[in-house]
């Protein structure tokens, strides 16, 4: 079950000004259910992206940076589940060209002006004949209102929806900020992570998005892991109409800047962190903040190396206060020259360790009685400098095991 997750209402989920959502079923693993997702974007759209550093990357990654290095008015975006058309080789791309070709025809467009994304099982070959004979219905269902249905269907081993909106004011005008993601195991995102797209209908300077979305993914799905697995078709789009009428943003550091760029933020942490709430198996969302490094990076490495470490998320799971996993993983992070006489470690309000041992009023009935809630942060103070990064997980459980050594069944 997911950690303290519901399914987002779809009355919440805002329409935004020139996207139209449609969803079909093409039976592209399973019959009878939504599996092919048709995004048409209006003329004059913006669209920027950010995808896996994973170098076994899927096809129809490989074609979306192609696309979108060309500088294409990109005016579609096509997502199928249940094949992630990644190990393909040579035939993998020209079946994802082959979608991107038929997407095309069907709204008026060039095929370099669509963007393809897939996910599901690796390694198999994408039956793009029943993608391109399920678009008709596609097109057909296409509505601003469609953002809920985009969500499940772009699900795998999700067990919920993840979906988020956020309104704000700029220049008098009203924008919206909408996005979906899915993902729920093989996820270490090393750039952002599973799928996730999100739209505006901000007018901004169109050479501020790629920024905008890099941002955005570093502080949302850059910061949560799973398993530690880094997928082969991660990828988290952007996408700006510019329809909502204010003067143009030419700068993210201007107050309509910072406005835009904290509400897309805010969208991405929420999609992010569902992610993490889903998570194959997890009955525990955890926290991790490091803080005291001298920079982010070793701050993160310590966090990551908390949040990846089997025998923390084992622990977390059996609610055992065994915590010295934690300063163990702090150890190997990769700091070379850390002091493990300077370490703090809270577990939420529990003060467990202090200069690097045990702290005197530390009980491990305190440290279980925390481990034993549905939401946990875990503090850890290296007390070398002023910088700190958090990072987001959850535990390691029986179901994980279950769910992935039956995935393909």
């Amino acid at each position: 079950m997911p950690v303290n997750l519901q399914a987002p209402d779809p009355a919440s989920l805002l329409p935004v000004a020139g996207v139209q959502i449609g969803v079909a079923m093409a039976g592209v693993r399973k019959a009878n259910r939504r599996d092919l997702v048709l995004f048409k974007l209006a003329p004059g759209t913006t669209v920027a992206g950010v995808f896996t550093k994973n170098r076994f990357c899927a096809a129809p990654v490989q074609l979306c940076r192609q696309h979108l290095q060309q500088g294409q008015d990109i005016r579609a975006l096509i997502i199928n589940t249940g094949n992630a058309n990644a190990g393909t080789g040579a035939d993998g791309l020209a079946r994802a060209q082959q979608t991107c070709d038929a997407v095309a025809a069907l709204v008026g467009a060039q095929a370099q002006q669509v963007l393809p994304f897939s996910t599901g099982v690796i390694m198999e070959t994408l039956p793009v004949e029943r993608i391109v004979a399920g678009l008709p219905a596609a097109l057909a269902a296409l509505t601003e209102a469609g953002w809920a249905d985009a969500a499940s269907g772009i699900m795998t081993t999700d067990t919920l929806p993840k979906a988020a909106s956020r309104q704000l004011q700029i220049g008098g005008r009203t924008v919206t900020v909408t996005g979906i993601s899915k993902g729920a195991g093989m996820i270490r995102p090393n750039m952002a992570t599973m799928l996730g797209f999100m739209a505006t209908d901000a007018v901004i300077e169109p050479a501020l998005l790629q920024t905008l979305v890099q941002e955005a993914a570093d502080q949302s799905f850059n910061r949560i892991t799973i398993d530690g697995d880094t997928s082969t078709n991660d990828s988290f789009i952007l996408m700006a109409t510019q329809q909502a009428g204010h003067a143009a943003i030419t700068s993210l550091q201007s107050a309509e800047g910072r406005a835009l760029s904290d509400a897309v933020v805010a969208v991405a942490q929420q999609l992010a962190q569902a992610i993490v709430r889903d998570g194959e198996g997890a009955t525990k969302f955890i926290t991790v903040q490091v803080q005291g490094g001298r920079d982010d990076a070793e701050c993160r490495l310590a966090a990551y190396a908390i949040a990846h470490s089997p025998l923390v998320k084992t622990a977390f799971f059996a609610s055992d206060p065994n915590l010295g996993r934690i300063l163990a993983a702090v150890g190997y992070a990769g700091i070379h020259d850390l002091d493990q006489g300077l370490i703090d470690l809270h577990l939420d309000d529990v003060h467990v360790v202090t200069r690097g041992g045990r702290h005197t009023g530390y009980s491990e009935a305190e440290g279980q009685r925390v481990m034993k809630q549905s939401e946990i942060t875990v503090r850890v103070n290296l007390h070398r400098g002023s910088r700190e990064a958090t990072v987001w997980t959850c535990d390691l459980s029986h179901d994980y095991v279950s769910i992935n050594a039956d995935y393909r069944s």
